[in-house]
């Protein structure tokens, strides 16, 4: 973002973002495949709040993953074509394990996934890609977070679960400077696990849990105008460690009140790694 970008960016604005209505069903998604919608299935519905949302550039020096839960920081990348899946495998994948070793201070970084997302439904069909999210939610609880090193790591998982791991995403835009739904992330020392709901989510050949937010006026947002394809938010949805340190983060994509007349529409991609220590 250049100086005068950030001169003319607020400080701060107001926002609604979508929190859960925790009517005590749990509620369940049917996860969509390429290109379609989730469909949600009992449970209650949302529950919009009007927040307050920090320019988190201007607060940079505050964030630290081990304690915000989250860093945003600058990190080119080599990848020419995010819509490329074996370039991004061959190319995309590398960089990610060397940034989150550095980041969360890794022995061990396995990258396991990757989501692209765009809220344009043309260009989603096409593409064979995800929505945004438009909710509030963390994307693991205990239980799915074991789950996931247990799927994925074969005879090691059971040894590799006696140790601390966590599970780190980075999320960026993948072609233009986001110009509408841009990601909000609030501060984990702000959240408190009893306003997270466990949500089922059925895939094809799984089944694994989120959790969903339920709102608490103590929550600290953050996000990250004109966010570009040489940022990086890099953030934790799970750790195992109980020492006080920042084990989740809510996020969510939001209506910008900021957007330009007619923007552009928000093309991103989401990795997930498992990160042992």
């Amino acid at each position: 973002m250049s100086v005068a970008e950030l001169d003319t960016a607020p400080k701060t604005l107001e926002a609604t973002l979508n929190y859960y209505l925790d009517t005590g069903d749990t509620p369940v998604s049917l996860v969509a495949g390429p290109g379609g919608i989730d469909t949600r299935l009992g449970g209650g519905g949302y529950d919009p709040h009007t927040v307050t949302l920090r320019n988190g550039r201007l607060h940079l020096r505050e964030f630290d993953i081990d304690r915000t839960g989250f860093v945003f920081l600058d990190h080119p990348t080599k990848v020419a074509d995010f819509y490329d899946d074996d370039e991004v495998r061959r190319a995309y994948y590398p960089e990610m394990e060397a940034l989150i070793k550095r980041e969360a201070g890794a022995r061990r970084v396995v990258v396991f996934d990757h989501t692209l997302r765009t809220q344009d439904e043309a260009q989603r069909e096409t593409r064979q890609i995800r929505d945004v999210v438009r909710r509030v939610h963390n994307d693991y609880t205990e239980f799915s977070a074991a789950k996931r090193v247990r799927d994925l790591m074969g005879d090691e998982a059971e040894t590799l679960l006696k140790h601390r791991f966590a599970i780190v995403q980075c999320w960026r835009p993948i072609r233009l400077p986001v110009e509408s739904w841009p990601l909000a992330i609030c501060d984990s020392q702000t959240l408190d696990p009893k306003n997270m709901v466990v949500t089922e989510r059925r895939y094809q050949n799984r089944v694994g849990q989120t959790a969903a937010i339920t709102w608490d006026p103590k929550h600290r947002w953050y996000w990250f105008p004109h966010m570009r394809r040489d940022e990086a938010l890099v953030f934790k949805v799970f750790d195992s460690e109980k020492d006080g340190r920042a084990r989740w983060t809510a996020h969510t994509a939001f209506d910008d009140p900021t957007s330009p007349p007619n923007p552009r529409f928000r093309e991103s991609i989401e990795i997930r790694t498992l990160a042992f220590f």
